[in-house]
This record gives structure tokens, C-alpha cells and sequence, in this order.
């Protein structure tokens, strides 16, 4: 908040400790949220170009699914699903210990 910051600016505080102690703490939580959240859309993303042929994981499960593999495909999408839930509880237990 504006108010924070103007009050740590009044107590002549260096321009490295008004960032440090005004901004950063209001600012860390989003931004690691969105740190977060913009790995979790570029894995998922990852997944779908591969399907539609650009490699990856994406790929890998398409193939298992051409081979009528259902076993590895199940697999795979067990696999991408626990990534993306321990990512959410990453950036969930991130931000608590930020604020």
C-alpha cells in the first residue's frame, strides 16, 4: 500500500531498504504466484504441442496412445496430473510462507 511505502520513505530509509522492506513484501506474493502459475500453463502447454507433434511428453503420450498402449498412456497422465497438483501445492505453500 501506498501508505506503507511513504512510511518507510518518512523514517529516511535508503531507497535499497524502501524496496526491500515497502515493496518487496507487498509484491513477492504475486509474483511468485504468477511465477508459478505461468510454469504450470507452460508445462501443460507442453504437453498439448506435443500431441500435436512438437515432441516432449506431449509425444510420448501420443504414441502410447496410436500403439493402443493404454497402460503407458495411463501412465504419462498420471504422471503430468501429479506434476501440475505438486505445483499447485507449491505455489499454494509459497505464498503463505511469503505473506
Amino acid at each position: 500500500s501506498p501508505v506503507q511505502a511513504e512510511a518507510i520513505r518518512a523514517t529516511g530509509a535508503s531507497w535499497f531498504q524502501w524496496i526491500n522492506y515497502a515493496i518487496q513484501p507487498q509484491v513477492m506474493p504475486r509474483m511468485i504466484g504468477l511465477s508459478v502459475y505461468r510454469l504450470d500453463i507452460n508445462f501443460r502447454e507442453s504437453a498439448v504441442i506435443g500431441i500435436v507433434g512438437g515432441g516432449g511428453i506431449g509425444a510420448t503420450l501420443n504414441t502410447a496412445f496410436s500403439r493402443y498402449e493404454f497402460d503407458t498412456a495411463a501412465a504419462i497422465l498420471i504422471i503430468i496430473i501429479a506434476i501440475v497438483m505438486t505445483l499447485e501445492f507449491c505455489s499454494g505453500f509459497l505464498r503463505k510462507r511469503v505473506q
